[in-house]
């Protein structure tokens, strides 16, 4: 039985450097935090992102995606923080992990 896309467990992209130089810089309780949402995620299939209340995966219409991206998703990271990232295949690739809420979304 071939599993549809949506059944197929969350695979992390961690690679970013923006991503990996916001993760780094945070305090050690917040990146803690942000630790146990990634490994929350990667327990979880593409289903239960979408339907999950607590991660909020909502789509950014106010940016546009780079060249070969469909789209730009936020999800809340922590209780005070959200990160945006872009499904491709099983991979959730993270892009960063903004200061403050309207940040995420392009605005000031």
């Amino acid at each position: 039985m071939v599993k549809s896309s949506t059944d197929c467990f969350v695979r992390l992209d961690l690679n970013n450097p923006i991503f990996q130089g916001n993760l780094l810089a945070l305090e050690k309780q917040e990146r803690n935090a942000v630790l146990d949402t990634l490994n929350k995620l990667r327990q979880m299939t593409w289903n239960q992102v979408y339907r999950d209340s607590g991660l909020k995966w909502e789509k950014i219409n106010s940016v546009k995606p780079p060249e070969g991206i469909d789209a730009i998703y936020s999800l809340r990271i922590t209780l005070s923080r959200r990160a945006t990232a872009y499904r491709q295949q099983d991979f959730i690739r993270l892009l960063t992990i903004a200061a403050d809420h309207d940040s995420t979304y392009g605005k000031k």
